[in-house]
């Protein structure tokens, strides 16, 4: 029985609007509405001088976070700015991770309805499976954001860059949005590529642009074998 892997990013999970908004509400807002403390000292000539005294939890820098280009690729550094990576690490997977894996919007409106329906027509003669790419909490938020949006699937499959190859080597068909797995397709697997607009410049195959495309898609795999 063939196995048929399709990715969380990217192809269920839109991980990268809900980092924009994460972003743009706790950083680039929070940074911009800092707010002071205005008081005044009255001299007895009656001029007013403002002193500005700082809010004590309001942290002094002058680092500025924003937006600094429409997200392209997955470095997301390119495209927000942090003061290090080390920053943007703590962002995504210390200080947000449950709001970020965890309350991501679906990528589409029905995505598990189609990846349900997938499921039943599919389990009596492929083995489905899903796997994503997490680090530490970020795993049982994106069990947290399957289970909330009622995944049938029965596996899950967690790999990082170290154990990419063995997420690999567990399945013969892969969906996935992810640059990296579809600019380095080993020769002996087929990877379907969900169409996105950090991935839109690669060439692949097999393309889709919503779930409701899978199974043709696999049908003319199968033909073409």
């Amino acid at each position: 029985m063939k196995k048929i892997g399709i990715e969380i990013n990217g192809v269920l999970r839109d991980t990268i609007s809900k980092f924009t908004e994460l972003y743009e509400k706790h950083l680039v807002d929070s940074h911009f509405n800092e707010s002071t403390d205005k008081t005044y000292e009255i001299e007895f000539s009656g001029d007013t001088d403002e002193v500005i005294e700082l809010n004590e939890n309001v942290e002094v820098n002058n680092f500025e976070y924003k937006v600094l280009s429409p997200v392209t690729s997955l470095d997301l550094g390119f495209h927000f700015s942090f003061p290090s990576k080390d920053d943007l690490y703590s962002f995504m997977y210390e200080e947000y991770t449950m709001e970020l894996f965890g309350h991501a919007p679906s990528t589409e409106m029905l995505s598990f309805n189609l990846l349900n329906d997938i499921y039943y027509n599919l389990r009596d003669t492929y083995d489905l499976m899903i796997v994503s790419d997490e680090i530490g909490r970020s795993k049982p938020s994106s069990l947290f954001f399957l289970s909330k949006f009622g995944c049938l699937v029965e596996k899950v499959f967690f790999y990082s860059e170290i154990t990419k190859n063995d997420m690999l080597n567990e399945v013969d068909i892969l969906l996935t949005a992810n640059p990296d797995l579809l600019l380095n397709k080993p020769d002996n697997k087929i990877i379907i590529k969900f169409i996105t607009d950090y991935n839109k410049n690669i060439k692949s195959e097999y393309e889709i642009y919503s779930l409701s495309d899978l199974e043709l898609t696999i049908k003319k795999i199968e033909e073409n074998v």
